[in-house]
């Protein structure tokens, strides 16, 4: 059973929009057994522009199931989310299942009712299919950023010049640009 907690930040959560929240988000209860209590966390945001952005959060004893979205109609926004939490639920069941069959006892935590011919799709999505290995060059963060969009990549990684480690240049959907510092 899913606990929401459901805010709104530069909007009121109306009944009409807790409701649809609630019926649209527990459709992935049909992928647990009915033992598991959960609590789900969504945060409604308005934007200036008149963007929203949804974010939805559910957390459970060994699992933590995130999905956030934006988009112009809120309530498109919230069946996207839906459908993105399905896609994590299939594939962490996929992966559950293959450990399953390779113990033959574990404890499962989702349902079973689904065909098994859904788990084996998705089995190859984790295959490693290329393997690069490369030099990784001192440089600054401008010229990391540079690399990496004459490249065409939403990551580059790179020595820094000053501290000699190994960070990471990204490219956020907002279109600005994200370090990760390693320690």
């Amino acid at each position: 059973m899913l606990n929401f907690n459901i805010r709104g930040e530069n909007i009121e959560v109306t009944p009409a929009i807790r409701e649809y929240v609630e019926s649209k988000v527990e459709k992935v209860e049909r992928y647990f057994n009915e033992d598991v209590n959960a609590n789900a966390n969504v945060n409604l945001k308005v934007y200036n522009d008149k963007q929203t952005k949804v974010e939805v959060t559910i957390l459970m004893k060994n699992l933590t199931l995130r999905a956030e979205e934006r988009h112009n109609d809120m309530y498109a926004a919230i069946d996207l989310i839906v459908d993105k939490l399905e896609r994590q639920i299939r594939k962490h069941k996929t992966k559950v299942n293959r450990k399953f069959r390779e113990r033959e006892g574990a404890g499962l935590y989702f349902a079973t009712t689904q065909a098994v011919a859904d788990v084996s799709t998705e089995e190859d999505e984790y295959s490693i299919v290329r393997t690069k290995q490369f030099d990784l060059k001192p440089m600054d963060q401008e010229e990391a950023v540079l690399q990496m969009n004459m490249l065409g990549h939403d990551f580059y990684i790179f020595t820094d010049a000053e501290s000699n480690g190994t960070n990471i240049v990204y490219k956020r959907k907002d279109g600005k640009y994200g370090l990760i510092e390693t320690t």
